[in-house]
């Protein structure tokens, strides 16, 4: 069985928490529990693209989408749409740098991921969580 569930959310630092509360929260609808080591990573995942989102993405947009989608094999994936055009990318990190490290932890925690173009919409950042074993 699919189910997915999409929500929009203001382009603000406040809508991390929102987001990670929301796909929590749908994850135990469907009947994931919220102790599960698959669950901790999708809420790591979405907060990390969120964070992009808000930080990164166009100056004048006052929404994202965040979607959650839980496979029939109990895999989950996540998606967070925004408007920009510009695809995230990995940066070269120091050891004493602040930031940039969040797509590290997604190409670290995700089993896979990647960006889908919407076209003239911007940009859907995708990541792909597994089931627990």
């Amino acid at each position: 069985m699919l189910r997915r569930n999409a929500f929009r959310l203001p382009r603000h630092p406040a809508s991390i928490g929102l987001a990670r509360h929301r796909v929590r929260d749908h994850l135990a609808a469907w009947g994931h529990g919220p102790d599960t080591p698959a669950v901790g990573d999708a809420l790591l995942l979405v907060s990390e693209l969120a964070t992009n989102v808000v930080r990164h993405g166009p100056l004048l947009e006052r929404e994202f989408e965040v979607a959650v989608t839980a496979l029939a094999d109990g895999s989950c994936l996540i998606e967070v749409s925004d408007e920009g055009r510009a695809e995230p990318r990995l940066r070269i990190v120091r050891d004493d740098d602040e930031t940039g490290r969040g797509l590290h932890l997604v190409e670290t925690v995700a089993a896979a991921w990647g960006v889908w173009s919407r076209g003239s919409h911007g940009k859907t950042v995708w990541a792909l969580v597994l089931a627990d074993p």
